[in-house]
């Protein structure tokens, strides 16, 4: 059986990611091969290093009347992440709110993730909230681990009966990452990727200069968990990533960490005319505490410089 290698950075000492979020796949139809073509064409322009889906890989939750609906979770996954496995490209994912909202369990489908051959995702401690929450080093051309990508699992919707809306990233998730964090050089650069958006999104959006659209609500938890706090503490993360909002993909810079939208790779779900499904790419050079992102875009296009928005307040 094929055995995962390290991630390394190349002898350049890059080490480039793609990241696809918001696929929403079903069951291969249409909008799913549209997907499918876009995810194909963003691998064989980039040629990644890695492929991290940020959540909502699949939809499996209620339709529109007249509409199928996901029957076959796993079959409708391994469709959707055909693209990075057949081009034997190492791939991470976490999990959305849509992922796992009816059919299947965050524990059975992650059972699946672990079979597939080109899969770094790990399971991650079984007595922590979520499942698939994890670190991933990668390797300098030394050996040694130069860099940190960390995974968290934002969950789906609150479980708390007086707090309506999304679910947050739970204390005892932050406890782990404060934990692996400080098992680490705190020198060394970490990325941070979840589904849903923190608060400081929003936060960052009216209090800084961001780059990049805002075309919906930052649709987070209505309560503040303190992860961000927690990293500005560590020290370690210089960039996050998203998705869940679909036609956001901006970026900005609070306390030393960029918070990054990705860019809404699915067919299969609401989008805004002209605004077209893409990915983020993401590129980190060894020794260095910072990252160079772009899009890529379905027609091709590349954007290396978002348009600017100044604060609001």
């Amino acid at each position: 059986m094929f055995k995962q290698q390290p991630l390394t950075f190349r002898e350049d000492r890059t080490f480039t990611i793609t990241q696809f979020t918001d696929l929403h796949w079903i069951d291969g139809r249409k909008e799913d091969q549209q997907t499918l073509r876009l995810m194909e064409e963003v691998l064989d322009a980039e040629q990644p290093d890695l492929v991290v889906f940020t959540g909502d890989v699949i939809y499996t939750g209620p339709v529109s009347e007249g509409e199928h609906h996901c029957e076959e979770p796993l079959q409708a996954f391994r469709e959707a992440v055909q693209a990075a496995e057949s081009r034997q490209i190492p791939w991470a994912v976490v999990f959305g709110n849509h992922d796992t909202e009816t059919l299947i369990t965050r524990q059975e489908l992650m059972n699946s993730v672990l079979t597939y051959p080109y899969s770094v995702t790990q399971p991650g401690p079984a007595e922590l909230s979520g499942v698939g929450n994890y670190r991933l080093p990668l390797s300098g051309r030394d050996g040694k681990t130069a860099a940190s990508l960390y995974f968290f699992d934002s969950g789906s919707r609150s479980t708390v009966a007086q707090i309506p809306g999304y679910d947050w990233i739970h204390h005892d998730q932050i406890g782990w990452y404060t934990e692996q964090s400080r098992n680490e050089q705190r020198e060394l650069p970490a990325l941070a990727f979840f589904h849903i958006p923190l608060p400081e999104y929003q936060y960052v959006w009216e209090r800084a200069t961001c780059y990049g659209n805002k075309h919906e609500n930052v649709c987070c938890a209505h309560v503040n968990s303190g992860l961000f706090a927690a990293m500005v503490e560590m020290g370690d993360v210089v960039g996050t990533f998203c998705g869940h909002d679909h036609i956001n993909d901006y970026w900005g810079e609070l306390h030393g960490i960029r918070l990054c939208y990705g860019r809404a790779t699915g067919y299969n779900t609401y989008g805004k005319e002209g605004f077209h499904r893409g990915a983020r790419m993401i590129r980190l050079r060894e020794g260095e505490r910072t990252f160079e992102t772009w899009l890529r875009l379905a027609d091709g296009t590349v954007i290396r410089d978002q348009p600017e928005h100044s604060p609001t307040l």
